[in-house]
């Protein structure tokens, strides 16, 4: 079982590697500390870019940003979708009805994306 510490370092881990669909390097994505949602399989997380949190420019924000589970026993990442509400896909993923795609799970050991 992995630690909050671990699984907050996946969870930086896997914003580096979506840095490009974010606009690029250019652009800092931050975590939400603040607002981490503790579950008993892992950690689900929020962030926005640093730019916007820092001015509060909506121009600045990132847009399409959805939260996203870190699961404790595996680290592999989950990215929920944007289209519904979160709490809706927090259910879905409890009952293993999640919609997925082909980027919805990360697995951070092999820097991978895949459907399942």
């Amino acid at each position: 079982m992995l630690t909050d510490r671990e699984m907050l370092k996946i969870a930086e881990r896997y914003l580096k590697s979506r840095a490009e669909h974010f606009g690029g390097l250019d652009i800092e994505v931050v975590i939400l500390t603040d607002h981490i949602i503790k579950k008993s399989y892992g950690n689900i997380y929020d962030y926005q870019s640093k730019e916007f949190i820092l001015t509060g420019n909506f121009n600045k924000s990132l847009v399409g940003n959805a939260s996203f589970l870190v699961e404790k026993k595996t680290g592999r990442v989950v990215q929920f979708g944007t289209a519904g509400i979160l709490g809706n896909e927090i259910k879905a993923y409890e009952n293993d009805t999640l919609s997925t795609a082909l980027d919805t799970y990360w697995y951070p050991n092999e820097d991978r994306f895949d459907y399942k």
